[in-house]
């Protein structure tokens, strides 16, 4: 950590707090994995027990997704996502602090041939992610098959985003801020592909309104923007934590055909489809701790 990377700045006490977190992560990541694992769950269990305000936004989403279930079985699965969320802290300690190719023999992979293939049309790709818990470790694990950049959202802690962005530019050829969409269509152009997650409701501005889950969702319209404007493939990837909670995989799907088209709520609820589809494979895993419903459309109350 040289003083170039970290300047004097970040010696303020206030930063303490968070040297001392940047420590922990780099002692758990080497951690036995099983020891690791069981940290994870437990983290998660306290935080479903105490985070009341994170509880009852999963709670909200829940129960708007997923109305088939019974209130049991709601309740269960808005605990087993505070869990596989608390493992995700561990997983992505490992991807910040170890090599990816420590844990190669961990993965499975299918469909690779579906990403090598749009790669050889030479246009760029636009892989579209989902914000399932071992996010970042499926970028750390996704380079030891494909390189990509990565489009990200800075930490409002800057030691902290600091750290968190030289870790991931281990792993991605470039990180490229969320809002910096020039960075995005020059690197696309220039045949790169690019990780990118729609799956976030970024406001009424940005979006318009698609099918998601039977509800009515913000989506955001940058996906077909950005095909458009470059012609690149987009590729669909889910990675997923396997049941053992000891290995991964990964899924590429085929490139999405006709798109994007001249709707942008055709458009939208495409890549709507696609993430539900995956979110319901392993529906725990995902990020239900964030507000995907907070933008309603015109007229209709809020839900959290």
């Amino acid at each position: 950590m040289s003083g170039s990377s970290y300047p004097r700045s970040f010696a303020h006490p206030r930063f303490w707090p968070t040297w001392a977190a940047i420590a922990s992560m780099h002692v758990v990541a080497w951690l036995p994995w099983r020891l690791n694992m069981a940290i994870g769950s437990a983290i998660g269990r306290l935080a479903w027990r105490f985070a009341k305000r994170r509880r009852h936004i999963t709670d909200v989403n829940i129960r708007l997704c997923f109305p088939e279930k019974s209130p049991d079985e709601q309740r269960r699965l808005v605990k087993q996502t505070f869990i596989a969320n608390g493992i995700g802290l561990m997983e992505t300690a490992v991807a910040w602090c170890r090599s990816p190719e420590d844990f190669r023999h961990r993965v499975a992979c299918i469909g690779e041939e579906n990403l090598a293939r749009a790669q050889a049309q030479g246009k760029g790709v636009l892989i579209i992610g989902v914000h399932f818990s071992p996010l970042d470790l499926g970028g750390a694990l996704h380079s030891l098959f494909f390189r990509s950049d990565a489009v990200y959202r800075p930490h409002n802690n800057p030691l902290f985003d600091r750290f968190m962005t030289r870790a991931r530019r281990r792993v991605f050829d470039e990180m490229i801020h969320r809002h910096d969409l020039r960075s995005v269509i020059r690197r696309l152009k220039a045949g790169h592909s690019v990780w990118y997650s729609p799956d976030q409701d970024f406001g009424r501005d940005a979006s318009v309104f698609a099918p998601f889950f039977g509800q009515q969702a913000a989506t955001v319209r940058l996906t077909a923007k950005i095909a458009r404007m470059t012609g690149a493939q987009v590729v669909p990837l889910i990675f997923y934590r396997n049941p053992d909670n000891r290995t991964y995989t990964y899924e590429w799907l085929p490139a999405l055909e006709d798109y994007p088209s001249h709707d942008e709520v055709a458009d939208a609820t495409r890549v709507n489809a696609f993430i539900e589809q995956a979110i319901r494979q392993h529906p725990e895993q995902y990020l239900w701790l964030h507000r995907r419903f907070k933008t309603r459309p015109e007229g209709e109350p809020g839900v959290y």
